[in-house]
């Protein structure tokens, strides 16, 4: 039997501390990472404003190298302890994110008119949906998840049906109320049924004809209605979902993480699964 090497155990070890969150360090790890994604995003919000900027212009930066030299590490680390990192990490949806959470503030060192770019640095506030894998919030997590992908083709017909209605709601406004009364075309009417169904009410445009405030009475009434389809729809698929999965590990060879409670070994690659660290 072949020992496994000092390297290769240190690498396990640490990709299931990065990459898990059943045991006490991953977990540690988890929460670390949360609190300083929303302490990275909370000082780029604060760097907007214009009169908290002037006064601390100074600390948002010294806060901000912090911040990226440590997702820059962490990074790393990713890289180090993935097999076939480019497959299965770098070039995944967040591998991108995390790129691009700390690309922003290197590209200012070398490039003049990157300050815009910064705001890039909110994308770190989407990783922490790879956190939600916590104990507690995982198995509501992925029933959420269920859910939404269950019911994604009734939610989709009813999209079919509310651009349908707007298209022709939005025409009949053109035909009736016209340029005059700020109607100028079919999209632009069309815009308006859309504010007008969605109960947002701008009120850039108004129908000033009878018949078109009948119909723009008839639009809010159905607005109601429709606002709450998509709700019920996804209401209903979660009341039907029973799976509540506690399952953190994530396959060192494939990372696919939607494993059994009770899986010693990958349902997509076969490999083993880790069981502590």
């Amino acid at each position: 039997m072949s020992k496994v090497k000092p390297e290769e155990s240190f690498k396990h070890r640490l990709h299931i501390i990065i990459f898990e969150a059943d045991t006490p360090l991953g977990k540690a790890f988890d929460i670390a990472i949360l609190l300083v994604i929303i302490a990275s995003v909370l000082v780029v919000m604060l760097d907007s404003v214009p009169s908290i900027s002037q006064s601390y212009s100074a600390l948002f930066i010294y806060l901000e190298w912090i911040f990226t030299v440590f997702f820059t590490i962490e990074y790393a680390l990713r890289i180090y302890v993935t097999r076939s990192p480019f497959k299965n990490y770098i070039f995944t949806f967040y591998g991108i994110i995390d790129f691009l959470a700390i690309l922003p503030t290197y590209l200012s060192l070398v490039l003049v008119g990157t300050q815009f770019m910064m705001v890039i640095r909110i994308f770190r506030l989407i990783r922490v949906f790879r956190i939600l894998k916590l104990g507690r919030y995982v198995g509501a997590s992925q029933v959420l998840k269920d859910s939404f992908m269950n019911s994604r083709h009734k939610i989709a017909v009813f999209l079919e049906i509310v651009v349908t209605i707007v298209v022709i709601m939005g025409s009949l406004m053109y035909i009736i109320e016209g340029p005059y009364n700020g109607f100028t075309s079919i999209p632009r009417a069309i815009y308006w049924a859309i504010v007008t169904l969605t109960t947002v009410g701008y009120g850039d445009i108004a129908p000033q004809t009878v018949m078109g405030q009948f119909i723009a009475s008839v639009i809010m009434i159905m607005g109601y209605a429709i606002i709450a389809v998509p709700a019920g729809i996804v209401t209903s698929e979660i009341n039907k979902s029973k799976r509540v999965m506690l399952n953190t590990q994530v396959c060192e060879n494939c990372h696919f993480d939607e494993h059994d409670d009770d899986a010693k070994f990958c349902k997509k690659c076969g490999c083993s699964l880790s069981d502590s660290v």
